[in-house]
């Protein structure tokens, strides 16, 4: 049974003492108020992965993920972060992928497919995000290009190694634009996505495979987006930085 997981991305926020009070009050409301088997992973500035690692310490249905990180091992790299190194501190989850990468950074397939080998060498689970703009989704057949997006960064892999990997839709248009996607929408592209997995890897593997979606997530639409069959939980952005309404999403699922 694939897990259900909802994931909040911090982005480049929080200042130290902020992180660590959003934390404990994370903590602290998914044990008195979230009921059922669900995997909240915080995605928090990498400068706080250790410190956050004690508040979770505790509560064994959170775990931490690092925003990025590099398809080296070490060298004279400056400013990057390893696999190797997330490791060390214990971290369980990165983030490979992001439309923010991809747009700011300019990262290639090619890249992200390294980026995964490096992180899964570690023992850590990439949460491999994917997803259309929205001269994509108008212009383009925006299904076949968010599946090439996983066949050129994942496709290589064994179907082990597949079974630890999650993976983020990002509907880039429905992403602080005032545009929406709906529940039939989200579905229809996980749905899709679950089909390509099962033409290459067989549908038991498929169906293992957990696939969020990303797509401003909010307490409001969480219910209606979770039910469908084939998302099985969200990566958050802003509304991660909220405590009540976070444990909101997180009830949801």
């Amino acid at each position: 049974m694939r897990k259900k997981i909802v994931a909040g991305n911090w982005k480049m926020n929080k200042l130290s003492e902020e992180a660590v009070a959003l934390t404990s009050e994370l903590v602290n409301m998914a044990n008195d108020e979230v009921q059922g088997d669900v995997k909240v992973i915080l995605c928090p500035p990498a400068i706080y992965l250790t410190t956050l690692a004690k508040y979770i310490a505790d509560a064994p249905n959170f775990a931490l993920a690092a925003q990025n990180c590099s398809d080296k091992d070490s060298g004279a790299f400056t400013g990057e972060i390893s696999a190797g190194m997330l490791q060390s501190i214990g971290v369980g989850y990165v983030l490979i992928g992001h439309s923010e990468r991809r747009q700011y950074f300019g990262e290639s397939n090619a890249l992200l497919a390294a980026k995964v080998d490096a992180a899964l060498s570690k023992g850590i689970s990439p949460i491999f995000c994917c997803g259309e703009s929205l001269d994509q989704r108008q212009n383009e057949d925006f299904i076949g290009f968010v599946k090439n997006q996983i066949t050129e960064s994942l496709f290589h892999l064994s179907a082990e190694q597949l079974l630890s990997v999650v993976i983020a839709y990002e509907p880039i248009w429905a992403i602080g634009t005032g545009l929406t996607a709906s529940a039939e929408q989200a579905q229809e592209m996980h749905k899709a996505l679950r089909e390509h997995l099962a033409s290459k890897y067989g549908s038991a593997v498929a169906d293992d495979i957990s696939i969020l979606y990303g797509g401003s997530v909010t307490a409001a639409s969480a219910a209606e987006l979770f039910a469908a069959p084939d998302i099985d939980g969200g990566l958050v952005g802003g509304a991660s930085l909220k405590s009540r309404e976070f444990t909101n999403i997180i009830k949801a699922r």
